[in-house]
């Protein structure tokens, strides 16, 4: 989802608006969070967090914070294994296809909503449609491209022709059937993404009241949602899933600041924070000691550009940005600053895929290398930095952003002997970062990155790079680049896909839309208080598996 990997916060102590049972114990809470309430199977966890950027309709999120929610509160056809990352079956009973193109999905009988409602096939299909539809302008639209029909329900310009999907058809209460607009044997394990998430029928008859809370499948229900403080869920216990909660609930918390997060958790006041604070790296374990998790995810942390600004479009500005990724050293920035947390990228993927998966240490070749020399040079063939200054822009409430942009630009500078080549741009809050991107305001560099949707090759490359792809926010285009994703997207054998796609990823090599920068380990710290914590291979903590003590 996943579309610039997010920061993760949020807070009682800098949230005023909250009632003190956000901290721990009292009215609704159902237990409290750390250092506070009830414990055993009906024990609230509290967790840091960060506001999502929009209503959290499932086609509509592509970010982490709100995604976080969804895989709490819903369950699709696939869901990720936590610790492997294969797509396994959830509502789906089997998937079956002769050709790779024409699907037919069987339903697993017993699932309904939190409100009693059963989930069928249709359930899926309404869902599937509004989040196709044009009118309905939804982030995640483009997921469904492969669907024949998206073409008249969402085209590229114009108004919409139809408001179906031709290629979805209704059997029965338990089977529906997909024609894909062209073949794509891994479609089926692309389903466990969010946004293919089924919808009850209160989506659509009383779209505002669902909104305000939402209404899904999953193990958790939401109870309450103030936007900028807090959430609660909790467990559902008619949820007919396996995949049971352990715990009575989450109490999701929105910081403005992550070092706060971390230390109401060490003061005691916070069961779990997600992602740990650079400046606090070196510290983690002495304070937390085995209650501290850091472990390889599915996660790369890039530096984008806008492409709808001319002058970072052009055949000069590939040699700019080919050199500015040689003046990063990734080696010094992971080490010092991430305590060795990063992974210097050396491609666009993510070394969990696997060399079986699709990740090549190496494929980005020189343009990923620290070489000063080089660097320089080629920046000054380019033309030199449009404007004559890069300011990378980031969100400042969340995620130790100013210390690695920093250290970015201290590099940047030091190659080019300027101090002022580079700046860091903070942007106040990161919903106000994300609409600054998604509404193309920026007219230089931005910190982006990738949570991985589903463990394929394919979900790193064509949602970021394609042409008009849903989270290409630089809206960069490549003809050769789109020709290759459709080619291994077509391939029934999947280590030849894989090899395509690698092909694609040279010509990011060779254009460099993006500049790699690190991979990231999921990062989290836990109190005494709950046990049995872990991070799936999203970084997401798999919040119905902790138990209260």
């Amino acid at each position: 989802m996943r579309g610039a990997t997010q920061a993760r916060w949020a807070a009682c102590a800098v949230a005023v608006a909250l009632t003190a049972t956000a901290c721990g114990g009292g009215d609704d809470s159902g237990g409290g969070g750390g250092g506070g309430g009830g414990g055993g199977a009906d024990g609230i966890v509290s967790s840091s967090w960060g506001d999502p950027q929009n209503p959290l309709e499932p086609a509509n999120t592509n970010e982490v914070q709100g995604g976080k929610v969804l895989d709490m509160v819903f369950r699709g056809l696939k869901r990720y294994d936590p610790k492997t990352g294969e797509a396994k079956n959830m509502l789906a009973e089997k998937i079956e296809s002769t050709d790779a193109q024409n699907f037919t999905i069987t339903l697993k009988d017993g699932w309904t909503f939190s409100n009693g409602e059963k989930v069928t096939a249709k359930s899926f299909v309404d869902a599937w449609n509004y989040g196709a539809a044009l009118k309905n302008n939804q982030k995640n639209a483009y997921f469904f491209g492969y669907i024949e029909g998206y073409d008249k329900v969402h085209p590229e310009t114009g108004k919409a022709s139809a408001d179906t999907l031709s290629g979805l058809k209704v059997v029965n209460d338990r089977t529906f059937t997909a024609k894909l607009s062209q073949k794509f044997s891994l479609w089926p394990d692309t389903l466990g993404y969010p946004a293919f998430a089924p919808l009850p029928r209160t989506f659509f008859t009383d779209h505002a009241g669902w909104l305000s809370k939402p209404v899904g499948n999953g193990p958790y229900a939401i109870q309450k949602y103030a936007k900028g403080s807090s959430m609660k869920l909790r467990k559902w216990d008619k949820y007919p899933g396996e995949d049971k909660a352990r715990n009575g609930g989450v109490d999701l918390k929105v910081y403005t600041d992550n070092n706060t997060a971390y230390t109401d958790l060490t003061a005691g006041n916070l069961d779990l924070v997600d992602d740990v604070p650079a400046s606090q790296l070196k510290n983690v374990k002495s304070d937390l000691g085995g209650r501290y998790i850091n472990t390889p995810a599915g996660i790369i942390q890039t530096l984008a550009f806008p492409f709808y600004d001319k002058k970072w479009d052009t055949d000069k500005a590939v040699k700019v940005r080919q050199g500015l990724s040689m003046a990063i050293n990734r080696d010094q920035i992971t080490s010092q600053i991430f305590q060795k947390t990063r992974t210097p990228a050396s491609d666009w993927t993510s070394p969990v895929l696997g060399e079986e998966g699709g990740f090549k240490k190496g494929l980005c070749g020189a343009p990923c290398e620290y070489d000063k020399a080089q660097a320089k040079k080629l920046i000054q063939e380019g033309g030199g930095i449009p404007g004559g200054q890069l300011k990378i822009t980031y969100n400042a409430d969340t995620g130790s952003h100013k210390e690695w942009v920093d250290a970015i630009c201290n590099s940047i500078n030091n190659v080019m002997g300027n101090n002022r080549a580079c700046v860091g741009g903070p942007v106040g809050t990161f919903a106000d970062f994300r609409n600054q991107v998604t509404q193309q305001k920026l007219t230089g560099p931005w910190r982006a990155g990738w949570q991985m949707d589903y463990p394929l090759i394919q979900n790193f490359l064509q949602p970021l790079y394609y042409t008009n792809a849903s989270s290409n926010d630089g809206k960069w285009s490549n003809k050769k680049f789109d020709g290759l994703v459709d080619k291994a997207n077509a391939e029934s054998d999947k280590a030849k896909a894989i090899t395509t796609f690698q092909d694609a990823e040279r010509v990011l090599a060779d254009q460099m839309p993006v500049i790699p920068l690190w991979y990231q380990n999921g990062s989290a710290g836990y109190s005494d208080r709950i046990s049995d914590v872990s991070l799936n291979q999203f970084s997401v903590p798999v919040y119905e598996q902790i138990k209260v003590k």
